[in-house]
């Protein structure tokens, strides 16, 4: 069988390379074809692969629906029950006639009910159009499609780092139970969860100007970056991200460390362990073989749940390093009671919780066949 999945896999190899370059031909970035390719690709394997594996992501996918209608709807209910509009700044300069304001609102249609807006906006998004942001004079779509990006640059690095120090560092908690080892990772997390992530960036920037300006305190890119070659230019961006980044990474971590060494030590004390190690198994072989495969499932659980968490504290850290993200932009469209852009930057926020809820419940179903069929 395994023999006949990797023929399948080498077999639509070219299917794939095909479709990213045609694609690309097309205009599409590289890394969205070569995601929307994959993403399709592995559909069509699965058909021969795990038709099992492949009915329960169609289940999750409809249940995605839903929740991202329920989103727009409360998005839409929400901005309306404050007063006001996009437009009511603009009632206060003299230079602006009633009239005209009358007229912007009846073109973006805030003068009617806000479950017509509702249906209207509904009927366009299913055509591809997000509204127009009246703020930035820019596409709702292109705006926040852009400052998703950004944001990415900084969920994914912490995402890794996070993941990649929470797991041996909870190992080793619970291997150590309350040995200095264990004291030092509780102290770390609980100093990570103590510490909110807008002051711990505050702190950061603080130190960092009166100690010689050695990293970037605020931005994405340097001001000079147009000047800059292909390899400066990641590297001044991994500079003003570090900042972020650790921000991020720290509370995230925090969490990650205590949940992976309460499971681990839930584990290590089961009775199939206990004769694992009777039967002469060595500690590393119990641990990492037997007892790290069921301790990890909880830690998918909460993958889908963290890219959440971590886009809601992206929000605040962006503003404080002025970092050009999706959270910065959701915060000064509610300001500014800008409608489109807030359900827009809601849709998008909410699609990437759905997602990274959909990969935990397809790595989850990986680890754990039992649940394909639930």
């Amino acid at each position: 069988m395994n023999d006949q999945k990797r023929l399948i896999v080498r077999l639509t190899g070219a299917v794939d390379l095909s479709l990213v370059i045609v694609l690309i031909l097309r205009g599409t970035n590289w890394l969205g074809a070569l995601l929307i390719v994959e993403v399709l690709m592995w559909m069509v394997r699965l058909v021969w692969i795990s038709p099992i594996l492949l009915r329960f992501i169609f289940r999750r996918l409809l249940h995605m629906i839903p929740i991202i209608l329920t989103t727009i709807a409360l998005g839409f209910f929400l901005i309306r029950l404050a007063p006001g509009d996009v437009f009511t700044a603009m009632a206060l300069n003299p230079q602006i006639r009633p009239e005209a304001l009358a007229t912007f609102r009846d073109n973006f249609g805030l003068n009617q009910p806000w479950y017509v807006q509702f249906f209207k906006y509904l009927w366009n998004v299913l055509h591809g159009e997000f509204g127009f942001s009246e703020n930035f004079k820019a596409p709702v779509f292109w705006l926040v499609n852009q400052r998703t990006i950004n944001t990415l640059i900084l969920t994914i690095p912490t995402i890794v780092l996070a993941w990649g120090f929470s797991i041996p560092a909870g190992i080793i908690a619970a291997r150590n139970q309350y040995s200095w080892k264990d004291q030092i990772v509780s102290i770390l997390a609980f100093i990570g969860l103590s510490i909110p992530n807008f002051f711990l960036a505050f702190l950061l920037l603080y130190l960092i100007s009166v100690s010689g300006n050695w990293l970037p305190i605020g931005g994405m890119y340097s001001v000079d970056v147009n000047e800059m070659n292909a390899i400066q230019k990641f590297w001044d961006l991994a500079k003003h991200a570090a900042v972020p980044v650790f921000v991020l990474t720290t509370g995230t971590t925090a969490g990650l460390v205590r949940v992976m060494r309460a499971n681990m030590l839930e584990i290590l004390g089961m009775q199939y362990t206990t004769t694992a190690r009777a039967k002469g198994l060595s500690e590393r072989k119990v641990v990492y073989k037997h007892a790290l495969r069921n301790a990890i499932n909880p830690m998918i659980t909460l993958f889908g749940f963290q890219l959440g968490a971590i886009l809601g504290g992206a929000a605040l850290t962006e503003n404080v390093t002025a970092w050009p993200g999706l959270g910065r932009l959701i915060l000064r469209a509610l300001l500014t009671q800008d409608l489109y852009l807030v359900v827009g930057s809601l849709i998008y926020s909410v699609a990437l919780l759905v997602v990274g809820n959909l990969i935990a419940d397809i790595l989850l179903a990986v680890v754990d066949p039992r649940v394909r069929i639930s």
